[in-house]
């Protein structure tokens, strides 16, 4: 099913690039005012996150290069057509296939042991 509503391209480019929802709605945030300036506590309170959570999230999208940070100062500046376009059909895809976005993006290997690994016994607990 997801494989209907995603399309290939974009499902890579969500399993190479976006780790979390928190990230992704920071991009498509940052997207939204291509050249705007953000700090990290402004992008928090726009998606209700506490600061040091949206530092995290917009650091790592500085790490991929699909956004610009400078001083802690953080915007979409499109400098690469290619992933420009990647971001922008996926921002069509979550507003109209939301669900399968998601499931997409917790289904990620890396998600599930994270999330497996908050649960596991340790012999100090």
């Amino acid at each position: 099913m997801v494989d209907d509503l995603i399309p290939a391209d974009v499902r890579d480019f969500i399993v190479n690039y976006i780790d979390s929802i928190a990230q992704l709605e920071a991009l498509l945030l940052l997207r939204a005012s291509p050249g705007e300036q953000w700090t990290s506590a402004l992008v928090a309170s726009r998606l209700y996150i506490d600061a040091p959570a949206a530092e995290d999230e917009l650091a790592r999208l500085c790490s991929r290069s699909l956004i610009t940070c400078e001083d802690r100062i953080y915007s979409y500046a499109g400098n690469n057509a290619e992933s420009d376009s990647l971001v922008d059909r996926l921002a069509v895809l979550y507003a109209r296939h939301l669900i399968p976005v998601t499931n997409l993006i917790h289904a990620k290997p890396g998600r599930i042991r994270e999330f497996a690994s908050a649960f596991r016994l340790r012999k100090d607990s």
